[in-house]
């Protein structure tokens, strides 16, 4: 739906742990750890007693059912440059998690979908889904096992880069990921080791003659094995150094393809994790990365490899997030099989009353494509409102404005705003 506000109306009322199956998952002990920065709570993190789901017990575990209804006007329906198409779009979200209430260990799973019904152009219409669980196995204090499996059937929307041109309906693809890590930490070192497979199958479309536009091309399994260790200088920053391995496999080979994608990588990352007082905490890393293929007619990728975010907190009612990345995409243009993505972004989240949250976003990308002449310009901003009823009801309304400037081959110019409305159901 319009605007990031969206999301804050289906998630910002949630306890915190209810929010993802994967991510918020935690020692018990972190309060003894030199690698916590809890000193500031965000404005979307802060409890708010009246206005927090109440949760349904079952057993030693609590589940969060959730309801999301929603309408919006998007003024740019195939995001094309010229004879520009509106339309009314109706969205349900249904959503359920449920997770472990123990004192040690954790588990937790959920379930969620995406309805959008378009007033008057039904081919756009998606029905989206995704399931996943995640479970943490304490070991010893502060070292535990993190283990997550995903699977989801998704629509690749008009606006994403790789979007067909010419398709009658949205891509469909599905995508399971399984992953793994451990960690363990002793004083002043934190040494932790992943691992995650992520798998991606994408039905063909078609054009409006009836003709098959290939996009089973792009299916593939990616592999990638991350090793970090953190260094503690102090109980409010550290410095850490992440090396990880990549291998993505595409499916099809000669003779089905002109062009094998396959290809392994690396990224090496030195950087700080840090606290400065009252005022800010985050991460920020730089380094190198490289991306080698098979095929002898592409080019190899390498460069620059950074990731960023730090939240500043000029006042306990307002959150200000920065992020950043600069990294290599997988592309589904002909003749390119990567590119290099930067973006930055800014995020400004401000308690008005404990029950009112104003949000504001923009950010710029640029995707520069390797072995043809594409370069991508995007600008994305939003404004939005989220209103708090009680515990069990909000209401949000926002904007976004998208667009992108494309030069070269296989990229679209385009502009699309979205205005909308989210009431967010929930007990």
């Amino acid at each position: 739906m319009a605007g990031a506000a969206i999301a804050i109306a289906a998630g910002l009322s949630q306890p915190a742990a209810a929010q993802s199956a994967r991510g918020n998952l935690a020692s018990a002990s972190d309060i003894e750890s030199n690698f916590v920065r809890d000193r500031n709570i965000s404005v979307t993190q802060r409890p708010r007693d009246g206005y927090q789901a109440v949760g349904l017990r079952m057993g030693s575990f609590m589940a969060y059912p959730k309801l999301s209804l929603g309408v919006e006007h998007n003024d740019n329906i195939y995001a094309t440059e010229r004879n520009e198409t509106d339309d009314l779009v109706w969205r349900v979200a249904p959503e359920l998690y449920v997770g472990s209430d123990w004192s040690r260990h954790a588990l937790n799973a959920y379930v969620r979908g995406t309805i959008l019904r378009y007033q008057d152009f039904d081919t756009e219409n998606v029905e989206d889904i995704s399931v996943g669980a995640s479970a943490q196995i304490d070991l010893l204090r502060n070292s535990f096992i993190t283990l997550g499996a995903d699977w989801a059937k998704l629509t690749e929307p008009r606006t994403s880069p790789n979007a067909v041109s010419g398709a009658v309906e949205p891509t469909e693809y599905e995508t399971a990921d399984f992953n793994a890590g451990i960690s363990h930490e002793l004083n002043r070192l934190r040494l932790s080791a992943s691992y995650a497979l992520k798998t991606y199958d994408y039905d063909d479309g078609r054009n409006a003659a009836g003709g098959v536009i290939p996009q089973q091309y792009r299916d593939r399994d990616e592999h990638t094995l991350t090793a970090r260790a953190d260094y503690a200088v102090s109980p409010a920053a550290a410095l850490f150094l992440e090396v990880s391995r990549n291998e993505r496999d595409y499916r099809l080979s000669r003779p089905a393809v002109t062009l094998v994608r396959d290809s392994e990588g690396y990224r090496a990352l030195v950087g700080s994790n840090f606290e400065i007082g009252a005022t800010a905490r985050g991460e920020i890393a730089v380094g190198y990365f490289n991306q080698e293929y098979d095929d002898p007619t592409l080019n190899d990728i390498d460069g620059l490899g950074a990731r960023a975010q730090v939240e500043w907190f000029p006042t306990q009612l307002t959150t200000v997030t920065f992020t950043g990345a600069r990294t290599i995409e997988e592309s589904a243009s002909p003749g390119s099989a990567g590119y290099v993505s930067e973006n930055l972004g800014v995020k400004v989240d401000h308690e008005l009353m404990r029950n009112v949250i104003l949000t504001g976003q923009a950010a710029v990308g640029k995707d520069e494509y390797k072995g043809i002449t594409r370069k991508d310009d995007r600008f994305n901003a939003g404004l939005g409102a989220t209103y708090l009823l009680n515990r069990h009801a909000g209401v949000t309304l926002a904007y976004s404005h998208m667009e992108m400037d494309s030069s070269g081959v296989g990229g679209q110019d385009f502009k699309v705003n979205k205005v909308g409305a989210t009431l967010a159901l929930q007990f």
